[in-house]
């Protein structure tokens, strides 16, 4: 974002609504942040006043609370708990059906989802960097998801710069943020006065040039380039590195992983919130008459009992196994199958943790680092 290459334009705050209709008037439905029960949730926009401004999220372990912001921005806010991901891989869907007919044969029918053009106004660099994973995950050439692909093909992706990382946020310590910088159709990055804007496809170009906006100043740009600079050196959350695979393989009997079991709850709320965890379950849902039946997937979390089940035993008996299962996929196994860490840094699993477990502070145990939360810089 902001290189030398891109046509870079400036967005004053009373053009957000014309960008909405400019994105509107291509086709696509508005899904953007939206405040919901005191949180900031992901909902239809039915115009640019449903965007919160002058909103804030703190966020810690275990803990979220709004806040304001005295600037009175639309993006002040780092991320609430969902990401892209409930928006192109269902939390629950059915993938086929199967009846009964007239001579009693069995009859399947895929059932396809209905992906509406989709345009999602506010994604931050690390969900991008974990759409990516999750494009790696669904879209494997041979073994593409059709589901998921049907929904991934109808995004258009409007980025924004994180300029005010939470103190759970550590994003620049895995690369992937908070400035976007590749798999956005737009993206933004706020200043009091507007907002800097690159396109990044060829449907993002056409949607700036409908605006007729002005180029942006030198000093607006370097505004948010030093926006973002300033967002990640803030961070205090960070990882002892970037391929922790072999330090984790290498303590699989550490006794931490006795000491965060006795506080973790199994309950599932990280890998819910993770904008990268794919697991899934699927099962059939016969109708009550026993003429037809439904074949469903829903996510599954690895710290569900009935996940590490195989026949006659399980694999993964207790929290202690379960969240090393968890952990050391995450940041080890994702490098065997994805060639990188399977964490973007988003903080989501500290925050939305109801025992306030610190991931960063459990890595940092294992491997012997100085500490999750204000670790000294690699």
């Amino acid at each position: 974002m902001f290189n030398e290459t891109e046509h870079t334009v400036f967005l004053p705050h009373d053009r957000l609504g014309a960008l909405l209709a400019a994105i509107r008037a291509g086709g696509w439905q508005c899904v953007g942040p939206r405040v919901e029960q005191g949180t900031i949730v992901m909902a239809p926009l039915a115009e640019d006043e449903d965007l919160p401004r002058g909103v804030q999220a703190e966020q810690a372990p275990g803990q979220y609370r709004l806040g304001t912001d005295a600037k009175r921005r639309h993006f002040a806010w780092a991320n609430g708990p969902q990401a892209i991901k409930p928006l192109i891989f269902a939390p629950q869907e059915t993938l086929w059906r199967v009846a009964r007919d007239a001579d009693g044969r069995l009859a399947f029918e895929t059932v396809m989802p209905d992906a509406p053009k989709l345009a999602v106004i506010g994604v931050r660099a690390c969900d991008l960097a974990a759409l990516a994973l999750q494009d790696a995950h669904f879209l494997r050439k041979g073994r593409t998801d059709a589901h998921y692909g049907a929904r991934r093909a109808q995004l258009f992706l409007v980025a924004v710069q994180c300029a005010v990382p939470a103190s759970t946020c550590f994003c620049a310590s895995t690369g992937d943020g908070p400035t976007p910088t590749v798999g956005y159709d737009l993206a933004l990055a706020e200043l009091d006065e507007g907002f800097v804007a690159v396109a990044g496809s060829a449907p993002g170009r056409a949607v700036l040039h409908a605006l007729g906006l002005a180029e942006a100043s030198p000093v607006q740009i370097a505004a948010a380039r030093e926006q973002g600079d300033a967002a990640a050196a803030a961070q205090t959350r960070r990882l002892p590195g970037r391929d922790l695979r072999e330090a984790l393989m290498a303590r699989l009997k550490h006794p931490q992983w006795d000491a965060v079991a006795e506080r973790c709850l199994a309950c599932g709320n990280c890998t819910a919130v993770c904008p990268t965890c794919f697991c899934h379950t699927e099962h059939d849902i016969p109708a009550l008459d026993g003429a037809s039946s439904r074949h469903e997937r829903e996510w599954d979390s690895c710290f569900g009992e009935t996940h590490g089940h195989l026949h006659g035993f399980n694999v993964r008996p207790d929290i202690r196994t379960r969240y090393r299962q968890w952990l050391t996929h995450k940041l080890a196994g994702w490098h065997d199958q994805f060639g990188r860490s399977g964490c973007v840094g988003c903080g989501r699993c500290i925050a939305w943790c109801p025992a306030g477990i610190d991931f960063t502070a459990e890595v940092a145990a294992l491997t012997g680092a100085s500490g999750g939360s204000g670790m000294e810089e690699r």
